[in-house]
C-alpha cells in the first residue's frame, strides 16, 4: 500500500513496509509486572473543548482496556496518559476509576491518586493532604492499588523535603495496601520542577530513599519518569529488597526492563498503550528467556516511542490517541480538552511511518484509510 505523506514542507510517496505484530491473547508476564497507562476516548458528540468538563465515550474507553487486559497487560488507570490535569477533571476521573475497576480481571489495575481537584493556587499542606485522602478513598472503595501521583499543589506548597515527608508519611500510613509512588519529571509537567524539595537529582533521591526505607511495608514500588536511564538505575540500585522500580522511561524501556543481570525494572508506561501487541510479545519472549526475540520485537518500537514522547513531551497523549484511532479503537481522532491539536500534521505523519515500521498498525488498510481522511481534513488531497 502506498500513500502520500507530509515531508519537508511537501508530500512524498510512502509505501508501508511493516509486518504487524501477531495478534492474540497472552497471559500476564511471569518475570515482570507490566502496566500500560491507558488514555480516555472523548465522546465525539460531547463538548470537549478546552476548559470544558470531560465528556467520555465510555464504550470505547472500556473496550480499549479490555484489549490491554487480553494481551496480559495490567492497566494503570487515571494517570497522566488519561489527561489528568490536561482535560480530565476529577468528577470524570472518579467515574473512570469505578467503571474500569469494575471490569478489571484478577485485580489487574492500579489507579492514580492525586490532588487535581484543587484548581486554585495557594493550597496549604493540610489542604493537599485532604485532597490526596479524598482520592485515596476512591481507590480504597474500588479495591484498586493506589498510585500516589506527583502533585502540582504539593510542589507549589512545599518549602523543603520535610514538607514532602509530612504529606507522604501521613498518606502511606493510611493506605490498606502498599502503594506505588510516582516521580514525574518536568518534561512531562513543568509544574513539577524541583519535586521532592530539591532541583538536585542526588538530593531528591536521598529524600525518596529515606521515605521508602521508613515506610517500606507501605510501598510496593516507585515509578520514575525522567527519560534518563542512568538516573533510573541509580535509584533502582538504592531501593530496599522487595521494593520495585517501575520504569516510566518511554525512551529506554527495553534495556531497563531487561535489566543488568542483578536488577531490573518492572513497567508502568504510557507507550505500552500504543505498542501493546509488541509489548506483550516481547515480555512473553523474556519469560521464555529468548532475549534475541525480546530485542527484535522491542527495537523498532523505540524510534516510535521517542517520536511520540518528543518535546514538548506532555503532548505525548495526542500520539497515543492517534494510534488508537488508526487501529480502530475509537471512532474519531478527538480528545478531551481538544488535545488532538497538540501535534502538527507533519509530526503525526512521522508517527504513522514509525508505527508502520514498528509493526503496531494492526490493520494497515484501516490505518491508511483513516490517515487519508485526516489529510483531507487538513486540506491535502493525497
Amino acid at each position: 500500500m502506498d500513500l502520500k505523506l507530509p515531508a519537508e514542507g511537501g508530500l512524498e510517496s510512502y509505501r508501508l513496509v511493516g509486518e504487524p505484530v501477531a495478534q492474540g491473547t497472552y497471559s500476564p508476564a511471569s518475570s515482570r509486572l507490566a502496566f500500560a497507562a491507558a488514555h480516555v476516548v472523548a465522546d465525539p458528540l460531547g463538548d470537549n473543548s478546552p476548559g470544558a468538563p470531560a465528556v467520555i465515550d465510555w464504550e470505547h474507553t472500556l473496550e480499549f482496556r479490555r484489549h490491554l487486559w487480553s494481551l496480559g497487560l495490567s492497566v494503570a488507570e487515571a494517570m497522566d496518559t488519561a489527561q489528568r490535569g490536561m482535560g480530565l477533571d476529577w468528577q470524570a476521573t472518579q467515574e473512570l476509576i469505578r467503571r474500569s475497576a469494575a471490569e478489571a480481571p484478577d485485580g489487574r489495575i492500579a489507579v492514580g491518586v492525586g490532588t487535581d481537584q484543587l484548581t486554585g493556587g495557594g493550597s496549604s499542606l493540610d489542604v493537599v493532604i485532604a485532597a490526596y485522602e479524598e482520592q485515596l478513598a476512591v481507590a480504597e472503595d474500588v479495591g484498586a492499588q493506589p498510585i500516589m501521583m506527583a502533585s502540582r499543589a504539593l510542589c507549589a506548597a512545599a518549602q523543603s523535603p520535610d514538607d514532602y515527608r509530612k504529606v507522604y508519611d501521613r498518606l502511606l500510613s493510611q493506605s490498606s495496601r502498599p502503594v506505588i509512588l510516582h516521580w514525574l519529571g518536568p518534561m512531562f509537567d513543568p509544574a513539577l520542577e524541583g519535586y521532592w524539595g530539591s532541583g538536585s537529582f542526588d538530593s531528591a533521591v536521598d529524600t525518596v530513599v529515606e521515605l521508602i526505607n521508613d515506610n517500606v511495608d507501605h510501598v510496593d514500588g516507585i515509578k520514575i519518569s525522567l527519560l534518563d536511564a542512568s538516573k533510573e538505575v541509580a535509584l533502582r540500585n538504592r531501593l530496599p529488597e522487595g521494593v520495585r522500580l517501575y520504569t516510566g522511561d518511554d525512551f529506554n524501556y527495553p534495556e531497563l526492563i531487561r535489566g543488568d543481570g542483578e536488577r531490573h525494572s518492572d513497567a508502568l508506561l504510557g507507550i505500552f498503550a500504543a505498542i501493546a501487541p509488541a509489548a506483550a510479545a516481547a515480555l512473553s519472549a523474556l519469560d521464555r528467556g529468548d532475549l534475541d526475540e525480546y530485542e527484535r520485537v522491542f527495537a523498532p518500537t523505540v524510534p516510535l516511542a521517542r517520536q511520540i514522547f518528543s518535546a514538548p513531551t506532555y503532548y505525548y497523549k495526542t500520539g497515543i490517541a492517534f494510534l488508537a484511532w488508526l487501529n480502530g479503537f475509537q471512532p474519531g481522532f478527538t480528545m478531551v480538552g481538544g488535545l488532538q491539536t497538540g501535534r502538527s500534521l507533519p509530526h503525526l505523519a512521522d508517527t504513522f511511518r514509525l508505527a508502520d515500521q514498528a509493526g503496531v498498525l494492526t490493520n494497515p488498510e484501516l490505518a491508511v484509510d483513516r490517515f487519508r481522511q485526516l489529510l483531507r481534513v487538513g486540506g491535502i488531497d493525497a
